[in-house]
C-alpha cells in the first residue's frame, strides 16, 4: 500500500516504554541544518554536547523539514502536511489540534519555552494547549520602536501573558532556557509527567555575540541590522549547544534521565550567507529553499535503556511523524486523530518498524496556492510537481533535471511512484480552501 500510513498506539514496541509516563523534552534550533553538527561529519563549530547525546541515544541520517520556521512548527506541532492545514506565514490556525493538546488531556504538564511567532489571540500559547510559557515573539514584533531586534541582549519577552523587558547584561535564549529548567524541577517535584518544547531562539540572525564571545561585555550587543554579522554564527551555535548540555545535565541532576525522552532537531537548513564544512564538502546554508541545504536537518534521540548507544538509523523522516512518535510513546491514543505522519518509535527500539517510502512536501510561505513549491522524494530521487526530477546524491543543488526520455526501467518506477504520491496530495489544498474558508 503506497499511501498506506499506520499508526498504531498498540504495538508491540510501545510495550517495551517504561511503564511510568515518559516525560518529553523536544528541542529545535533555529536555522541549524544537517551539516553543522559534529557527529554529523561538521567541522565548522563545536558541539559537544549534542555529539554527546548522540553517543546516548540514536541519530538519523535523513531527517527533513520544511524550508522555512512557520510552515515547520506548523507541520511539527499537528502532524499534518502544509498543503491541509497551513495559512500563512507567522500563524497557526485556531482550530488545529497540536501535540499540547494531546498531552494535556493525557494529565502532563506543558510548557513552551523559546520562539513563538505563530499568532497572538485567539492563538495564543495557551490556546495551542501550553499550560506555562515563557517566549520570544508572542503579541510583539520582532524589533522595538528604534529598529532593534530583541531576542538577544536586552530581551524582551512574554511570560504567561505578561511582558517583560530585562537589562542589556540579560540574554534571551538563557533566560527561556532557565524557565524550562524550572519547569522540570517543579513538574519532577510535583511527580507528575511533562512535555517541554523547546523551539529555541539560537542561531537564527542578527548573527551577534553571546555570552561565550569575548565582545559579549561590552554593553548593549545587539545589532541594528536583520543579518548581523556572519563571523558570530560560530558563537551561538556553541551556546546553544551548551544550553541543550545544561537540559541533560538537569536530568541527571534529578534522577530522571531513564524516563525521559529527549529529541534534539532543526526546523530548517542554515541561513544564508553561512557556509559550513562536513565531510571536506561545502555546505551553503540554504534557508528558505527547497534543495537538501534547506531541508535536510539534524534528529538526534535520547532515552536511556530504550536507545542503544552510539545507533544510527538511514530511514526517512519528515515532520509529521514527530507527532504520533511522540504520542505513542507516551502511550497517548491517536485514533481519532487525522494525521499524515507515521511513529518511528519502534526504530527508537531497534525494530524496523514501518519506515516511509517517501517524504511529501508542499511549501508557499504566504500559503498562496499559485506560489507553492511542491515535491515528493525518497532517499535517491526526488520529484516536482512542474516535473522536475533530480538525482539528489548526484545533484544536491538540483541543477540537472533528468530527461523522463532517458530514465530505465526502475527509474520509471520510481517516477511512477513519486507520481502518485504528488497526485494523492494534489487536490487536498483547494479541499482545505473550499472546506474552511481561509488560504489563497
Amino acid at each position: 500500500m503506497l499511501l498506506g500510513i499506520i499508526i498504531s498506539c498498540n504495538s508491540e514496541s510501545s510495550s517495551k516504554t517504561t511503564l511510568k509516563q515518559p516525560n518529553v523534552i523536544l528541542i529545535m534550533a533555529d536555522d541549524l541544518g544537517y551539516e553543522t553538527i559534529g557527529v554529523n561529519g561538521g567541522s565548522s563549530y563545536q558541539t559537544p554536547e549534542i555529539d554527546r547525546l548522540a553517543a546516548n541515544g540514536m541519530r538519523f541520517e535523513h531527517c527533513y523539514a520544511q524550508p522555512l520556521c512557520t510552515p515547520t512548527r506548523v507541520q511539527l506541532m499537528t502532524g499534518v502536511y502544509n498543503v491541509r492545514n497551513y495559512v500563512r506565514f507567522g500563524l497557526l490556525e485556531e482550530n488545529q489540534t497540536t501535540f499540547g493538546h494531546l498531552f494535556q488531556k493525557a494529565g502532563y504538564a506543558t510548557c513552551i519555552v523559546g520562539k513563538w511567532q505563530l499568532g497572538k489571540d485567539p492563538v495564543s500559547p495557551q490556546h495551542a494547549g501550553f499550560d506555562t510559557h515563557c517566549l520570544w515573539q508572542v503579541r510583539l514584533g520582532r524589533v522595538d520602536s528604534s529598529g532593534r531586534d530583541t531576542r538577544y541582549s536586552k530581551p524582551v519577552l512574554e511570560v504567561n501573558g505578561k511582558v517583560v523587558s530585562y537589562d542589556d547584561t540579560d540574554y534571551g535564549p538563557k533566560i527561556v532556557s532557565q524557565y524550562g529548567l524550572d519547569f522540570i524541577q517543579e513538574s519532577h517535584e510535583k511527580g507528575q509527567p511533562f512535555l517541554l518544547y523547546y523551539p529555541m531562539i539560537l542561531t537564527h540572525c542578527p548573527f551577534s555575540p553571546t555570552p561565550h564571545s569575548p565582545e559579549w561585555n561590552q554593553g548593549d550587543t545587539t545589532t541594528m541590522t536583520y543579518k548581523g554579522e556572519e563571523r558570530y554564527f560560530e558563537d551561538m551555535v556553541f551556546q546553544m549547544d551548551q544550553i541543550v548540555g545544561g537540559i541533560v545535565d538537569k536530568l541527571e541532576e534529578l534522577g530522571i534521565q531513564n524516563n525521559t525522552l529527549v529529541i534534539f532537531t532543526g526546523d530548517n537548513g542554515t541561513d544564508v550567507p553561512v557556509v559550513s564544512m562536513m565531510n571536506g564538502r561545502e555546505i551553503a546554508g540554504a534557508k528558505g529553499k527547497s534543495t537538501d541545504a534547506g531541508t535536510r536537518v539534524p534528529l538526534i534521540v535520547q532515552w536511556p535503556y530504550v536507545i542503544k548507544p552510539h545507533s544510527i538509523n538511514t530511514d526517512l523522516i519528515d515532520f509529521t511523524d514527530f507527532l504520533p512518535t511522540l504520542g505513542q510513546a507516551a502511550n497517548i491514543n491517536l485514533d481519532s486523530q487525522d494525521l499524515d505522519g507515521r511513529s518511528f518509535l519502534p526504530q527508537l527500539h531497534g525494530e524496523t518498524g514501518n519506515p516511509r517510502e517517501w517524504i511529501y512536501s508542499w511549501y508557499s510561505r504566504s500559503g498562496e496556492l499559485d506560489k507553492a513549491r511542491v515535491f515528493a522524494r525518497n532517499h535517491r530521487y526526488k520529484l516536482y510537481d512542474s516535473g522536475e526530477f533530480y538525482v539528489i546524491p548526484k545533484d544536491y543543488e538540483e541543477q540537472h533535471p533528468l530527461d523522463r526520455s532517458t530514465l530505465d526501467t526502475d527509474t520509471k518506477k520510481v517516477y511512477q511512484q513519486l507520481s502518485e504520491v504528488l497526485e494523492h496530495y494534489g487536490g487536498r489544498r483547494l479541499e482545505m480552501i473550499n472546506n474552511n474558508n481561509y488560504g489563497n
